[in-house]
């Protein structure tokens, strides 16, 4: 356990960074300005696409997503056609490009659109997009909401990668996030997409959970294991009733402490490096053959609005209510996040766009530097303008005392004592950070 670190580390609260400038300094964009950025993509660029579905069949008192709970089919085929709809508009508003190397359906819970709606769905998206050979086409699911013909109806789409939230398998646990899943409706959920030749297959559990301690995080982390999973991702709860009033329903006293917490990560990463697994930037472990892992070992890795990721297009569209894109020389850009405005704009033909920030030459400096820090624990500070190394360094001074980091005249590089804590070291290439109102989950 990295006891030596300061726990004031632990305790603070810090963006993701799974953007820079983060969401929470976003303002208003136009649909307008954003065409103008799309008619900016190059030929060679490839393309990814973010699909957002809002629904699920019951809510999950930890989730910090958009979602709403429907059994509308009405509401459900609406909301199918309006992203149709929306890819034909971003279709004909792109110049030419170098097609579409990834594809990522997330919720919300994706499978609620039936197995006929994705394959709707799949199909409008090869019809109106030129989809590489290569492409990785992944969906986030329920174990709960899939059935047999829902996996062939993704097998038969092309899908190439599947995540499954497990969260914890200990029912007490369970009960206490208003999730009820048996541990066995994840293996048949694995066995049925194993059977229809989905081999990439992701687990992803929490830490952090009421009534959660390290003996239930590491009997989960071996239960995702033994499933033989080619990635798990373990996240730690992020407590924001004030963003999302539902998790008003786990009390803040039957919550870990910020040690516990710690605990309970560090506990996790053992128990998946003791199985196989290669630890993969802050919350990422992957099996040593897996496309991720090979990424990160040549620091290729990425890091998006789905966390860390092997793609690497300039371009990343977001469509459906909420979701966000980001386009590498232009900016981020996010639809309209409410549902019955989202598809009323789409059926008028309009690109939902309502937020957005354009960035700088500056911003893409910065991004790069915590992109980097944030997959490689290591930054060149010899190839970065001597004005921003003289900029952070100050920054960066605690950091090293505290044992996070080492530094040297030419390189930055997290130990790996401060590996838990990067957040605090990509912080220091934030100029915005403390100048907005939005508030962020805890660093650990």
């Amino acid at each position: 356990m990295s006891r030596s670190i300061p726990i004031g580390y632990a305790l603070a609260n810090l963006p993701r960074y799974t953007s820079y400038p983060t969401a929470p300094h976003f303002g208003p964009l136009g649909e307008a300005e954003y065409r103008g950025w799309l008619a900016g993509i190059r030929p060679e660029d490839p393309l990814s696409l973010y699909l957002h579905i809002p629904f699920c069949r019951s809510l999950c008192w930890y989730c910090g997503c958009h979602t709403s709970v429907t059994r509308s089919a009405e509401r459900i085929a609406r909301y199918g056609a309006a992203l149709e709809a929306e890819a034909a508009l971003l279709a004909a508003a792109l110049p030419a490009h170098a097609g579409v190397a990834s594809i990522h359906l997330g919720g919300g819970t994706p499978s609620t659109l039936g197995a006929a709606g994705l394959r709707r769905l799949f199909a409008a998206l090869r019809a109106r997009f030129g989809i590489r050979p290569d492409a990785e086409l992944a969906i986030e699911l329920d174990p709960r909401v899939i059935d047999e013909e829902i996996v062939a109806a993704l097998a038969e789409s092309g899908v190439t990668r599947a995540s499954f939230g497990v969260q914890d398998i200990d029912p007490a646990v369970q009960r206490r996030i208003g999730r009820l899943q048996a541990r066995e409706t994840v293996e048949q959920g694995v066995a049925w997409l194993r059977a229809a030749g989905i081999r990439g297959i992701n687990l992803d559990i929490m830490y952090g959970l009421p009534g959660q301690g390290a003996a239930q995080v590491a009997a989960t982390a071996r239960f995702a294991a033994e499933l033989g999973a080619s990635r798990v991702a373990v996240f730690g709860y992020a407590h924001v009733p004030w963003m999302k009033p539902h998790q008003n329903a786990i009390h803040t006293d039957d919550l870990p402490g910020a040690l516990e917490r710690l605990q309970q990560a560090e506990t996790a990463e053992h128990v998946l490096v003791e199985a196989g697994f290669q630890a993969i930037g802050l919350d990422h472990f992957a099996r040593p053959e897996d496309p991720m892992a090979v990424a990160a070992r040549a620091g290729t890795l990425h890091r998006n609005f789905q966390g860390y990721t092997t793609d690497a297009a300039p371009v990343l569209l977001g469509l459906g209510a909420s979701s966000i894109g980001g386009i590498e020389a232009a900016g981020y850009a996010q639809n309209e996040p409410n549902e019955r405005r989202w598809v009323a704009a789409v059926e008028a033909g309009e690109l939902p766009i309502r937020r957005g920030r354009a960035v700088t030459a500056e911003d893409r400096l910065r991004r790069r530097c915590i992109e980097r820090v944030m997959c490689d624990f290591a930054l060149d500070l010899a190839a970065l303008p001597a004005a921003l190394v003289a900029e952070v360094r100050p920054a960066l001074a605690p950091l090293e005392a505290d044992g996070l980091i080492d530094l040297t005249p030419d390189l930055l590089r997290v130990t790996a004592e401060g590996r838990r804590h990067v957040r605090h070291v990509a912080a220091c290439f934030d100029a915005y950070l403390g100048t907005g109102a939005g508030r962020h989950s805890a660093a650990v």
